[in-house]
């Protein structure tokens, strides 16, 4: 017997005729069944969020602070419930979910110390002109399997501090986390203001085109960004797109060799590789290439790979079906064209969609491994010996998310951050987000922007008012 959890929808349980079954990827066991909604289930929710936005769009800004102080603090609270359902429906070892948890409700509690962002451009006796930021409506958000709650709440806090509504599907590969959730919020925000709903692949293009939604936010592949902007093309919605990347890391020579190799392999295989950021294709100078590459590869070796409910795991599986046989997949090209590939520990027999940490040994540029985003536990490794030609390689691609730098040199550092096209750079560490710090794609990686004050004005309209002012009596 599986656990079952409805949607939240106008504050109460909606039901679907048909529903979702959902994996525990560590084994492939059932973890639970939720609603797999249709377009009748969508309508209802559009509805009790439209009807809920008059009043929330009207509560002072103060309240809306506190609203969503609570959502932070509400995660806080039941963090380690939340983290062992996480680890049940995604596979993560339980240390990162529950980091996962936590940093979700600290990014709410963060995001709700903006204030009311009104900006007095003019103030004379003859004009005073103020831009306010008003909500856009009713939002509709589809966040990814990766990090279910943590970029669930990116979306959730500002779009509701801003003062709209909310229409947000999780992944159908981890979903109940989100549900569990949306049940626990049930008390703390008024009906209708957040509206969660489950379904499959048909459910996202029925939200994007639907003209009832000011903006859609949505978090997954470049492939899929591209179908959203043109599905929302028509109403010309509102979009925030993050999408997908393939990050380089550039190591020079003068680092200190192991504590660059740990923390490098960490920013590529926290989550079993599968983050938006995560270094993806590193570039080595050839003065440390194979010490470098001996470091990690002695981790990937000795740390332990299998069911992330079991304390000291350091891997997980690969989320789902899909993405697992894409990695086994660009791990079979490399085998295939002649790549020395380096496997680490062996993982635990059974069903469980696991993938041995793997480094491909300085495989070609023009290899799909290098070419191709992997969003797994494999990474390729390639010398470099010229600064200018490594930035031209790490470069050379349709993505711009994000990019690390590892040097001593800090006027090195900076130069060749400020030539790389990504929009996080991080210098002698990886995946170092801030709630308070801009995250967006450059080029195919996205389109605006989430967290830091830009990202909450992504869920408004800037309206400019203007007060002539009448003359002063003489």
């Amino acid at each position: 017997m599986t656990d079952y959890l409805p949607m939240t929808v106008g504050g109460v349980d909606l039901d679907a005729e048909n529903r979702l079954q959902i994996l525990n990827p560590a084994d492939g066991s059932p973890v639970g069944e939720t609603p797999d909604a249709g377009e009748a289930e969508l309508e209802t929710a559009i509805a009790a969020a439209q009807a809920a936005f008059p009043k929330w769009a009207a509560t002072p800004w103060a309240e809306r602070q506190a609203a969503v102080a609570a959502i932070g603090q509400t995660l806080l609270d039941n963090a380690d419930e939340l983290a062992r359902m996480l680890t049940h429906e995604h596979g993560k070892p339980i240390d990162q979910a529950a980091f996962e948890i936590n940093a979700a409700g600290q990014w709410c509690l963060a995001t709700s110390s903006y204030g009311d962002p009104v900006t007095v451009v003019e103030d004379t006796p003859e004009h005073r002109i103020e831009t306010h930021h008003v909500p856009i409506g009713v939002v509709g958000a589809i966040s990814p399997w990766n990090f279910p709650v943590l970029l669930s709440m990116w979306k959730i806090g500002p779009a509701l501090l801003a003062g709209n509504t909310m229409v947000l599907k999780p992944s159908p590969f981890t979903p109940m986390t989100v549900l569990k959730i949306g049940q626990l919020l049930r008390s703390v925000l008024p009906a209708g203001v957040l509206n969660l709903i489950t379904g499959g692949d048909h459910l996202g293009p029925l939200m994007t085109s639907h003209e009832a939604f000011g903006k859609i936010s949505f978090t997954g592949s470049t492939a899929t960004g591209r179908k959203v902007m043109q599905s929302a093309a028509p109403t010309l919605k509102r979009l925030t797109l993050e999408l997908g990347g393939n990050d380089a890391a550039i190591v020079f020579p003068d680092v200190d060799v192991r504590d660059t190799a740990e923390k490098l392999f960490w920013s590529a295989f926290t989550n079993a590789g599968q983050i938006c950021v995560a270094t993806k294709r590193a570039y080595v100078h050839e003065e440390v290439y194979d010490a470098v590459r001996d470091v990690m590869a002695e981790m990937a070796r000795t740390l332990p790979i299998g069911d992330g409910s079991q304390q000291g795991v350091a891997f997980g599986p690969v989320q789902n079906r899909p993405q697992y046989d894409r990695v086994r997949d660009l791990i079979a090209d490399s085998r295939a064209s002649g790549h020395t590939v380096i496997e680490g520990a062996a993982p635990p027999p059974g069903d469980g969609l696991f993938v041995p940490v793997t480094l491909i040994d300085n495989p070609p540029e023009s290899s799909r491994i290098v070419q191709e985003e992997q969003f797994g536990p494999v990474l390729p490794l390639m010398r470099f010996s010229d600064e200018n030609d490594v930035i031209a390689l790490a470069n050379a691609s349709e993505f711009g998310l994000a990019a690390t730098v590892w040097t001593k040199d800090e006027d090195r550092a900076m130069r060749v951050a400020s030539r790389l096209e990504a929009g996080s750079v991080w210098i002698n560490e990886g995946l170092a987000l801030s709630p308070f710090a801009a995250f967006a794609g450059h080029k195919q990686s996205g389109v605006g922007q989430e967290n830091g004050l830009g990202g909450l004005l992504e869920y408004t309209n800037p309206k400019t008012v203007t007060l002539r002012r009448a003359p002063v009596a003489a």
